[in-house]
């Protein structure tokens, strides 16, 4: 907390939440091993607002000898409810058009993700349809997408091009996603993942696709500042490690951030990769080795762990996030919403996470925010609720932060404020 300017008279104020999770920095960011289970907690907890950042954090007793509540705009009473900072999703694919419900029997049948994909379902269906969608279209999705994910307790996402696969339909998705960054309120942080797949019109010349993403893409996609990382999906029958190391190595020299998806299906050794290219996050990891683990945990890569995906994909196998907290490697969870992992729920995400992959809850939550928030460095503006962070804020139906993974297939939400704003707000629903 910081001592106010004299006569400073807050917009907003949430008094009474029976436990205020700050995710304070001082237990470390990102957060590893034990640390991730120190969430901050303060009972009968309060936060402050002015402008857009939170000026006050501490009891509701200590607010109420500052401020003098009648001359408050607006003053929130949480009491039994939970507030926590705003779900932080780092790893999505909302730029898009077009879906594919019908894969769903294919899965049930037994048919693999690299089945359906060589079938003509899969990445290359999607791109078929974002090709042929204008921009506005893609807006147009992206904006209902986000506004679902907002609805669920999201306040920033990191979204991925990847759907175009050629240098007009890359640049066009993330103008996109630009554009949605500047049309809502969620903060939209932009990817460029041209090398999601091999398109059709490339099949059989990988290499060549290669060199247009280095020699065309990449370029135009750092002149025109559409993005801040760049992505490739390593994986066998898809992109290379020398492949992958080629493209990452030219996003670098463009001043664009590695990140890198990882051992998905098969072990490629991408966690070492991820470990020597210095990645800022991974995506996936489920077959990852020992030794790539140990290196990224070395390095303090950020894991980011995405169990919708498997649990769509109907796999046994999920990523091994207790063996990665052993080696004291940093994780962060998100979405991975796509066309073949359809939710908007970073509560689904948690609640995922702790029955499939055996996080605490406190593990899970400090995943979805602050080490969520340090996976696309953020982690000074959002991510915890301290003062002088953006006040971007959930307020839950929920009485502690163990029924975010307790109560499942709903949604908890009571309040989403962002940038000190009340976005979202749900009645809470009585059976009399």
């Amino acid at each position: 907390m910081i001592k106010m300017k004299k006569n400073t008279i807050p917009d907003l104020v949430v008094i009474n939440a029976n436990e205020l999770i700050t995710m304070d920095t001082k237990f470390g960011c990102p957060r590893i091993g034990n640390s991730m289970t120190e969430l901050g907690i303060i009972n009968d907890g309060a936060i402050a607002v002015k402008d857009s950042d939170i000026i006050f954090v501490g009891a509701t007793s200590e607010l109420k000898t500052i401020y003098e509540f009648s001359k408050i705009k607006t003053v929130i009473d949480a009491t039994d409810q939970l507030v926590t900072p705003g779900f932080v999703d780092p790893h999505t694919h909302i730029i898009f058009d077009g879906s594919r419900e019908n894969e769903l029997e294919m899965k049930l049948e037994g048919k693999t993700y690299l089945e359906i994909l060589e079938a003509g379902g899969g990445i290359l269906k999607t791109v078929t349809a974002t090709r042929k969608a204008t921009k506005e279209k893609l807006v147009e999705n992206g904006l209902k997408i986000l506004d679902e994910m907002m609805s669920y307790g999201t306040t920033t996402i990191e979204t991925k091009s990847g759907y175009g696969l050629s240098l007009e339909s890359e640049i066009k998705s993330l103008e996109a996603a630009k554009q949605l960054n500047f049309n809502h309120s969620m903060d939209v942080i932009s990817t460029f993942l041209g090398a999601h797949a091999v398109p059709p019109e490339y099949e059989g010349k990988t290499d060549e696709y290669v060199d247009l993403i280095t020699s065309k893409m990449i370029p135009k996609v750092a002149q025109d500042k559409l993005a801040e990382f760049c992505d490739v999906f390593c994986e066998e029958g898809i992109f290379s490690i020398a492949q992958t190391k080629k493209i990452l190595n030219v996003a670098i020299k463009y001043g664009l951030k590695p990140q890198i998806h990882i051992d998905e299906i098969m072990d490629t050794n991408g966690a070492a990769l991820a470990a020597e290219l210095n990645a800022i996050q991974t995506g996936h990891l489920l077959k990852s080795n020992e030794m790539g683990l140990k290196a990224m945990a070395q390095k303090q890569i950020i894991a980011t762990l995405l169990p919708g995906t498997p649990f769509c994909l109907m796999l046994k196998d999920f990523a091994p996030a207790r063996k990665m907290i052993e080696y004291g490697m940093p994780i962060a969870l998100a979405t991975d919403l796509n066309p073949n992992c359809w939710t908007a729920s970073m509560q689904m995400i948690i609640v995922l996470a702790c029955y499939n992959m055996k996080l605490k809850p406190s593990e899970a939550l400090t995943a979805a925010t602050i080490n969520a928030a340090c996976a696309i460095q953020r982690q000074d503006k959002i991510g915890s609720l301290e003062v002088g962070k953006k006040a971007d804020i959930n307020i839950f139906n929920a009485p502690n932060y163990q029924f975010l993974a307790y109560k499942f297939g709903g949604n908890l939400i009571s309040k989403v404020i962002k940038n000190g704003k009340i976005v979202v707000d749900i009645q809470s629903v009585r059976m009399n």
